[in-house]
């Protein structure tokens, strides 16, 4: 007999809002939001970006864990790792008795017929959905719809004898996810990180061996990110595109750009079709918050931008890589990284977390740019702009211009 799965929910929605509204909303940012995205406190200015936070992907997995805890309150309730990532929200998660695979002491084996495992939104690989199956495990599976339509195509790509080519972290649980997609179908993957890993590829399918990356060395240089057996003389004469959804979505664009242009090289514009193809696989909440904050930046750069999430979060972090770009970042984790005036701390790009003096600046008036990645609730936004009015009230300041609307 197959095992339960619920994917659409367990109709406990009405009686898990009100928690759920407790814990993550925030009275704030609302009214925020309804001053035209834009909160002045004195010499202070916050801008908010008009996509940010929590998007549909992540609220409905959410959802779905709270829905499962009030539904099953009498059995063991699993996670298979992280439901997305934010601490606070795994954090919650824990505090209801919900117990996570990933953590210390937890066992696979340990799982059977009286336990409930919830699948997180990024998706698990085919072979420990397959394994849960057989152990007869209750599952809930909050999988994303964005994560499920790149499988879809890679499933395709595989089932047509194509590679897939996925820009992504093949070291995310997405990415590993979405790969295991291609061996099930019987077919071949390699995950490229950036331009640099994708221009690799692409030397090797314009020249093969013969290029500025032997056989030898292009496998060395992609350990963990090709699927078994791989071979770049055979697996790279016909490939197709996809994308971890968090990734930079013009980064995604361009790689794909890249190795349309590497394919067209080596078999010619004519037979293009044969031998590459690409579908849109970048998630529209990821698009959203990023076109957003753009636009925030372009509309008046604010002194400095804060990006709250997860230091683990890939969209998160892009954010702040986008930012970074433009005007003094800070990728905080919430309020309390915010210690002082002098002292803040942070995850810069690509490197661990540090503390740094001097991030506020005295000019006043001062406006801050603020956003949040999609697995940031509204409350930890929330308390990341009180934090910054109780310090910017406490700070001495040098005179500027007025702000905009004050003159």
């Amino acid at each position: 007999m197959p095992p339960l799965v619920f994917r659409k929910g367990l109709d406990l929605k009405h009686e898990v809002a009100g928690i759920l509204a407790e814990s993550y909303d925030s009275a704030l940012i609302t009214q925020i939001k309804a001053n035209d995205y834009r909160h002045v406190t004195g010499s202070l200015e916050i801008r908010l970006a008009r996509e940010f936070g929590f998007c549909y992907g992540v609220d409905r997995a959410v959802d779905y864990a709270y829905q499962t805890r009030r539904k099953f309150p009498d059995r063991d309730v699993v996670l298979t790792g992280e439901i997305i990532h934010n601490p606070h929200v795994n954090d919650q998660l824990r505090a209801q008795g919900i117990r996570f695979l990933s953590d210390p002491g937890e066992s696979l084996d340990a799982l059977g017929p009286e336990t409930v495992v919830i699948l997180p939104a990024f998706g698990v690989p085919v072979e420990l959905l397959a394994r849960l199956s057989d152990q007869g495990c209750t599952l809930v599976d909050t999988t994303c719809g964005s994560v499920l339509n790149v499988w879809k195509n890679i499933r395709r790509y595989a089932q047509d004898g194509f590679t897939s080519i996925i820009h992504g972290k093949h070291w995310h649980e997405e990415t590993g996810a979405t790969a295991s997609q291609a061996l099930a179908a019987g077919g071949h993957y390699l995950v490229v990180l950036d331009h640099e890993e994708a221009g690799i590829a692409c030397d090797y399918i314009r020249r093969g061996g013969t290029g500025t990356t032997d056989r030898a060395a292009f496998l060395a240089r992609f350990p963990g990110s090709v699927s078994p057996g791989f071979d770049p003389d055979r697996h790279l004469e016909r490939v197709g595109c996809a994308n971890q959804t968090t990734m930079l979505s013009t980064e995604s664009r361009a790689i794909g750009e890249l190795l349309r242009e590497a394919v067209a090289d080596r078999y010619g514009a004519d037979h293009l079709a044969d031998h590459f193809r690409a579908f849109d696989t970048i998630c529209s909440a990821t698009q959203d918050r990023q076109d957003a904050v753009i636009a925030l930046l372009e509309e008046r750069l604010p002194d400095l931008m804060i990006v709250v999430g997860g230091y683990n979060s890939s969209n998160t972090y892009n954010l702040a890589r986008i930012c970074a770009a433009r005007v003094p970042t800070f990728h905080i984790a919430d309020a309390e990284a915010l210690l002082s005036v002098d002292t803040i701390r942070h995850k810069p790009m690509a490197t661990p977390e540090t503390t740094s003096d001097g991030w506020l600046p005295a000019t006043r008036p001062l406006s801050v740019g603020l956003t949040s990645g999609a697995s940031t609730p509204d409350n930890i936004v929330g308390a990341v702009v009180r934090r910054l009015e109780s310090l910017v009230a406490a700070a001495p300041a040098e005179s500027g211009m007025s702000l905009p609307g004050q003159q």
